[in-house]
């Protein structure tokens, strides 16, 4: 059976697509770009301009459109160097470039067969089935201009491939070595990821119980999956046996009575310094690139509740243009047309868990608003 790195054949796909979430890139983009988040829930504009508050702290620019720019740039570089002659477009969720302007783009310059990548590691309802939801009205709006069909295949869950977890690694060894040395064998790790409600997350991924007859469990288990492989490897490279770590989360939204996934960062860290541990690394094993939520939750806000305990802390950088999660895209795009193609193929992956399922479940990952709506089927 071929390994998918020695692939070279992207047929059927004549383009990929980078699909991601978008941000603001200015002041006066914040409260708009806010409005498209969370259209549809009623929330008023000076509501919005006090959630707005993060981004004006940093002149009302995300990073993640520079850091999607410097991935698309990564991929165009990995995929030539490779002799692979196949164009890569961006489009967002959110923000401009729209996801929609981008595949009008992708027909007018003829492309049928495209394969997405969506900057969302994990299963679950925001970080897989809504972009599948975006384009499902996406390609209804082309349809509707009576532009040419398009078919789109978004690829697999990319959390446990070892261009994914690698550079995590290292990150976090880079991590533990700005620490003091007289703690850092000491330091604690805290995983971290995003927090999403306790409903959305018990529906979360492909079926695992049939007994059940509903999916379950994904969104937590993976990214559980994630941190013992990164803890192992360091636990390896360190020579320091049973360190302790934690899944913990951050970025919570949601009103205060609906039960969102729990512990916060900033009460683990306060827990870990009640219980006398000298130092701690975050770890966001939950985000692709250091966006919004990264700068803001965890080096303004939760580096605050360290400095305010007086408990050192360092944060491991993300994964963003690294040049091995480029050539994992790669993998993962030759794996999918191989697939696509009927021919066997290896799928690599780490953990326990195995490579992750091709084409979504009906029922997978429900909307929690609207569980009718139409999702693309890929």
């Amino acid at each position: 059976m071929p390994d998918s790195r020695t692939l070279t054949d992207p047929a059927p796909y004549d383009a990929l697509l980078l699909l991601s979430f978008g941000g603001p890139e200015g002041p006066e983009d914040v409260v708009p770009f806010l409005e498209n988040v969370t259209r549809g829930r009623g929330i008023p504009k000076e509501r919005l301009a006090e959630v707005g508050k993060h981004y004006f702290l940093f002149g009302g620019v995300s990073p993640i459109n520079e850091q999607n720019r410097e991935l698309l740039a990564a991929l165009r570089e990995d995929f030539s160097g490779h002799g692979l002659d196949l164009p890569v477009y961006w489009g967002n969720r959110n923000w401009a470039p729209y996801l929609v302007d981008t595949l009008r783009e992708m027909a007018s310059d003829g492309h049928r067969r495209i394969a997405v990548l969506a900057t969302s590691a994990y299963a679950g309802y925001s970080g897989c089935r809504q972009y599948r939801e975006n384009l499902a009205d996406a390609l209804a709006t082309l349809a509707e201009e009576g532009l040419p069909e398009l078919r789109v295949d978004k690829l697999r869950h990319f959390y446990n491939h070892p261009g994914f977890v690698q550079p995590m690694i290292d990150a976090t060894l880079a991590a533990l070595a700005e620490l003091p040395t007289a703690v850092r064998d000491r330091a604690h790790l805290a995983f971290t990821t995003h927090s999403i409600p306790e409903a959305m997350a018990e529906t979360s991924g492909a079926p695992q119980d049939p007994a059940r007859g509903r999916p379950g469990g994904a969104y937590v288990a993976q990214h559980l999956d994630v941190a013992r492989l990164i803890a192992a490897a360091v636990e390896e490279a360190t020579g320091v046996a049973d360190r302790p770590w934690e899944l913990v989360y951050q970025s919570r939204s949601g009103a205060p009575h609906v039960p969102w996934l729990e512990p916060d960062i900033c009460d683990h860290l306060e827990s870990l310094h009640t219980a006398g541990v000298p130092a701690a690394v975050m770890v966001p094993i939950g985000f692709v690139s250091d966006h919004m939520e990264v700068k803001y939750d965890l080096d303004t806000e939760a580096v605050a509740k360290a400095a305010e305990l007086g408990l050192p802390v360092a944060r491991a950088a993300t994964v963003g243009a690294d040049a091995r999660f480029a050539a994992a895209v790669r993998e993962l795009l030759l794996e999918r047309a191989a697939v696509e193609r009927g021919l066997p193929v290896e799928r690599r992956a780490l953990g326990g868990l195995g490579p992750s399922h091709d084409v979504c479940a009906v029922a997978c990952c429900p909307n929690p608003r609207a569980p009718r709506r139409a999702a693309a089927e890929i």
